[in-house]
């Protein structure tokens, strides 16, 4: 009769259980309270934590270098100069055309702002030439073409050597443009060029750091 007055669910849990690795087993009162009938506990799995999405974003190296400022929109008849071998080949080889030389420095804003014009004169005059020669790469040579300051021009042709040097801001580019128009004419050729070994073969003078011209 103790039994009856239980609670109709009464739950027990075996003491076997708590040392068996098997599921336990609940005890469930009859209703009629008769007999406890076993029912095999039910398994509850745990909730799955979720996990959380990161998104993984992939780091494309950048293979294509950018042009540094004295490269960029460079026309087709202007080259870099290297050595002094290339600067004398180049204007061996030019000919009769008119060749201007551009003296620049990297680090020169003068030169850097001066640039775009000159590549756009260059695209303008294709029958003429352009060499690039980089002060920090070939100082020897630029001192003994006696350049001191920054961007500075030479202006050669055929037989007749070197026309003229001078310095040149963006401020004062017409000069430049009214060289090109005096010396750019049609004209016969009578031999090599003259008086560019010779300034090369020169002894060099004192060392200077080469100034930038103001804008």
């Amino acid at each position: 009769m103790a039994e009856a007055l239980l609670p109709r669910r009464f739950v027990a849990s075996t003491a076997a259980s708590s040392c068996s690795s098997s599921p336990s087993t609940q005890w469930v009162l009859s209703p009629s309270g008769s007999r406890a009938e076993p029912r095999p506990a039910r398994l509850v799995a745990a909730p799955t934590p979720r996990h959380r999405r990161h998104k993984v974003h992939a780091a494309v190296p950048n293979s294509t270098e950018q042009p540094k400022w004295w490269e960029k929109n460079a026309s087709p008849n202007m080259i870099d100069i290297h050595s002094t071998q290339e600067f004398l080949d180049a204007l061996r080889d030019a000919g009769e055309r008119l060749v201007i030389v551009e003296f620049y420095g990297t680090w020169c804003g003068s030169c850097r702002a001066l640039f775009p014009r000159l590549c756009r004169t260059a695209m303008e005059n294709p029958d003429i030439l352009i060499l690039k020669v980089n002060f920090d790469e070939n100082k020897p040579m630029c001192k003994r073409l006696n350049v001191k300051v920054l961007p500075y021009f030479h202006f050669y042709r055929g037989a007749d050597g070197q026309l003229e040097a001078f310095s040149c801001s963006l401020a004062k580019f017409q000069k430049l443009k009214d060289a090109i128009y005096v010396h750019n004419t049609a004209r016969c050729s009578i031999g090599p060029p003259v008086g560019v070994g010779d300034a090369l073969d020169s002894s060099s003078p004192e060392e200077k750091p080469a100034e930038a011209t103001p804008r």
